[in-house]
């Protein structure tokens, strides 16, 4: 059967996709200039530096995301060993003096006059390994020696050294996701509840161990307590939240990217967004998300390969988490964890990685429609017989 560009492709989650990400590059312009005069990176005084950063990420990704959608996904199933080592090496190389430092932690990779954060291209890496190792134990995933836990041990060394950064967000998104891909691979409830006490109090150990973690985690509950330490970011993000109102002040508007709102064009873009556009601009990247999210599911119910609808509900979930833990922080109900906005903020590596997962549910998405297409024509060619 011939491949038919027009009919064999998700064109809802691929224009959705691109008109989220599109958005995103206006909006870091729109959030970022001021920043880009007064703070830009080794004091370019340039108001387009984070925008002709991004915009070139932006092509870059584009070029990565048309060829992984025409890729054939279950080649990952062979790639899988190699992406495993590949994540192993780059977060060590990240941790043995050739990382650098931002923010108070070191997770990017100086390569020339590119900057790679290893640990976003992990996140996709480990969802490929799960369900590719998980695919491979149906039968006897029901055993918790055999079946569940080898893998977990390379989960828990890839934990290990994305918390020695530190990025406690990441480490935890990792672990969130890995339970979710057990769980729909069929493990035993006992097994599941045994990991989920397990995982609760490795967080709850991990967040009260350092005082800058555990603070972070409890200021979101009263920003006021601390208006000009922990809680500024929070209280800035309010403050343009009620600015906005339903319909906003205007693009470019903004009075809290005036260098009020910490990492404004990065974390808190959203409230910029909500600022500039109103609650009509956040429903409009809501709704784009709840798009991408629901053709993601309906992609990973027709597959009809393990590995294929582990895969992609393994990049649903990891996406979902990072909307979720962002929106969450933004509007207060859930700790500030330095998780970006998928597609919208600003930021390379994040923006790469999205559209290359959401390129490989493209392709999954491909492969189905195919299936159904071919077996119409056999059907057909039955009735006409």
């Amino acid at each position: 059967m011939k491949y038919s560009f027009v009919k064999d492709n998700d064109w809802l989650l691929i224009l959705t996709v691109f008109a989220l990400a599109s958005f995103g590059v206006l909006m870091v312009f729109s959030s970022s200039y001021v920043e880009g005069i007064y703070m830009g990176e080794g004091g370019t005084g340039d108001p387009y530096f984070f925008l002709k950063r991004q915009a070139v990420w932006f092509l870059l990704a584009t070029g990565f995301f048309l060829f992984f959608m025409h890729f054939n996904y279950q080649i990952f199933k062979k790639l899988s060993p190699f992406i495993l080592v590949l994540s192993f090496i780059s977060l060590g190389l990240v941790l043995i003096g050739f990382g650098s430092t931002g923010g108070g932690a070191q997770r990017w990779l100086q390569l020339g006059p590119i900057r790679l954060q290893p640990s976003e291209f992990v996140k996709l890496g480990m969802v490929i390994y799960l369900a590719q190792v998980y695919s491979q134990k149906q039968v006897y995933i029901h055993k918790f020696i055999r079946g569940v836990l080898p893998p977990l041990i390379v989960v828990g060394l890839v934990f290990i050294l994305i918390m020695l950064q530190p990025d406690f967000g990441t480490a935890t998104a990792i672990l969130m996701v890995t339970f979710f891909i057990i769980f729909l691979s069929g493990a035993r409830w006992p097994h599941l509840l045994g990991l989920g006490l397990v995982g609760s109090s490795l967080f709850i150990t991990l967040a009260v161990a350092a005082p800058y973690r555990f603070r972070r985690l409890t200021s979101f509950s009263d920003p006021f307590s601390d208006p000009l330490n922990d809680g500024l970011q929070l209280i800035q993000g309010y403050i343009a939240f009620a600015h906005g109102g339903l319909t906003g002040t205007g693009l470019g508007g903004s009075v809290q990217k005036l260098l009020y709102l910490p990492e404004a064009h990065t974390d808190f873009i959203l409230a910029i967004i909500s600022e500039e556009l109103g609650i009509l601009g956040v429903l409009f990247v809501i709704g784009c998300y709840g798009v991408i999210l629901f053709r993601g599911v309906v992609i990973g119910i027709r597959c009809k390969t393990p590995f294929g609808s582990l895969l992609a509900f393994g990049i649903v979930f990891q996406l979902a988490i990072q909307v979720v833990f962002n929106i969450g922080a933004v509007s207060g109900l859930l700790p500030i964890t330095g998780i970006t906005l998928p597609l919208v903020s600003n930021g390379g590596s994040s923006l790469l990685v999205t559209m290359i997962s959401i390129a490989i549910l493209a392709s999954i998405s491909r492969s189905n429609i195919r299936q159904s297409r071919l077996k119409l024509d056999q059907e057909d060619q039955i009735k006409t017989a």
